[in-house]
């Protein structure tokens, strides 16, 4: 999947193996921190690695931008369900306010609902993921384990074509969760 904004000259494509150290500068960036890139190479590690979910925005060949969604289960009465989040979204500082963070979600969640996926989760800020369709999850019977600096409504939802409210529980984060906050 590429998609090119002739406007704007940014392109979004699939992420490749030789981005990784682009992308890591991009979310370090992004985020002034080295735990999120750390989250980006312990997702791409593991087995809940979506590689047609993870894109990069490019402009003149330099990523500029990065989104993930993953694999995470919903439990609910010891039953664990197969769903996807999105994390982390990061744009290099210079590059912000320009529509690609809107663009990169709007791509990544289109290709998620191609793919049959029922919703997207993620922690986030209601003011920014709201306009992309997510709304608070509990209402929908989604709990998202937030921090304590984060309000209640960080825990979001997008219902894809294929939502099912039967799907409901608790989100357990997959293991690159953790590895990259102890590292």
């Amino acid at each position: 999947m590429d998609t090119r904004n002739e406007s704007t000259g940014v392109t979004i494509r699939a992420e490749r193996q030789d981005d990784a150290a682009a992308i890591a500068s991009v979310v370090e960036a992004a985020f002034t921190s080295s735990v999120e890139a750390r989250l980006v190479e312990a997702i791409r590690a593991s087995a809940e690695y979506i590689p047609e979910l993870a894109l990069v925005a490019e402009i003149d060949g330099r990523v500029v931008g990065h989104v993930m969604v993953s694999g995470a289960v919903i439990e609910l009465k010891g039953e664990r369900i197969p769903i996807v989040m999105l994390s982390p979204l990061a744009v290099v500082p210079e590059f912000q306010k320009r529509g690609i963070g809107s663009a990169l979600v709007r791509d990544v969640t289109a290709e998620a609902d191609r793919r049959g996926h029922p919703f997207v989760i993620l922690e986030g800020s209601p003011v920014y993921y709201g306009r992309f369709g997510f709304e608070h999850a509990l209402p929908h019977g989604i709990e998202i384990t937030l921090p304590s600096w984060a309000p209640p409504e960080a825990a979001q939802v997008l219902r894809l074509r294929n939502y099912d409210p039967a799907v409901r529980g608790r989100v357990v984060y997959p293991p690159a969760f953790d590895e990259a906050v102890e590292h």
